[in-house]
């Protein structure tokens, strides 16, 4: 891998983590039409990396008050107020929805091993988003749940959704934005904790394959390539969820959806 091509991957990563596109499949797609190796662990964990960074700088915030919150209740529960109520409950459920993830994850990579990310499947996981997208777009009616009206069912179904993101072509964000707009929560809501879902996914998924780091790919894509690639994805991050909050304020989902048809198409003629 060049140093441009190191950029352009990180690019891709960036742009496609939070909108609901897939960024496996992109960076399976863009392996195939460059004549590359797929990027090895070690370079997507330094993507990922910068992503994550990402999300928490946008969301400090948010997670600055689900800190708080749950421990003014879980240590000072008598003088909590609600708020302090919803931040310790949604933190849970947050939990729960990455475990969910975690496990049904990795069970499933371990049984389909490779083949996952076979062309034919990410033709189909392409597809199912862009449905998808334009079902929930084509609702008559949004919800208007906020977080503090969240349940353990919503974890639960969220959780399983952003489970199958695990096959490339089926985006993370796309599949949590969707099942929570399916169980009627705001936009505001369905993104707020899509977004804050995928703080503990990305840092769990990098912890654990901290371990599976190879100094031959380090080597190989060279600390020019990997610093350049780093930067490049963080700022393409932070567009993209400046992008996507946008576009949901403004109902505008089926955009991707169309996107994600043409994108399918162009599959076909990769083998």
């Amino acid at each position: 891998m060049t140093f441009w091509e190191a950029a352009f991957f990180g690019l891709v990563q960036g742009l496609s983590e939070f909108i609901p596109v897939s960024s496996t499949a992109h960076i399976v797609i863009l392996a195939n039409l460059l004549g590359v190796e797929t990027p090895g662990l070690t370079f997507e964990i330094f993507l990922h990396i910068a992503s994550l960074l990402a999300v928490i700088l946008y969301f400090w915030r948010d997670l600055f008050e689900l800190i708080r919150g749950s421990l003014c209740f879980i240590f000072a529960h008598r003088s909590s107020g609600p708020k302090d109520r919803t931040a310790f409950y949604v933190s849970i459920y947050l939990g729960v929805a990455t475990v969910i993830t975690g496990v049904l994850g990795i069970l499933l990579s371990k049984t389909l091993g490779d083949g996952i990310k076979a062309m034919p499947i990410v033709t189909s996981g392409l597809l199912l988003t862009a449905v998808l997208l334009v079902l929930v777009e084509r609702a008559q009616k949004i919800g208007q749940r906020q977080l503090s009206d969240l349940r353990w069912t919503d974890a639960v179904i969220v959780g399983l959704a952003q489970t199958v993101a695990v096959f490339p072509g089926v985006s993370r964000s796309g599949s949590t934005l969707i099942a929570g707009l399916y169980l009627k929560m705001s936009r505001t809501t369905a993104v707020r904790f899509s977004f804050l879902l995928a703080i503990p996914v990305l840092l769990g998924s990098s912890v654990l394959a901290l371990k599976d780091i190879q100094g031959g790919e380090l080597a190989a894509i060279g600390a020019a390539g990997l610093v350049v690639s780093f930067i490049v994805s963080f700022i393409a991050s932070m567009l993209s969820i400046l992008w996507l909050i946008r576009l949901l304020e403004q109902q505008r989902l089926y955009w991707f959806s169309a996107y994600l048809v043409v994108l399918a198409g162009l599959t076909l003629f990769i083998r």
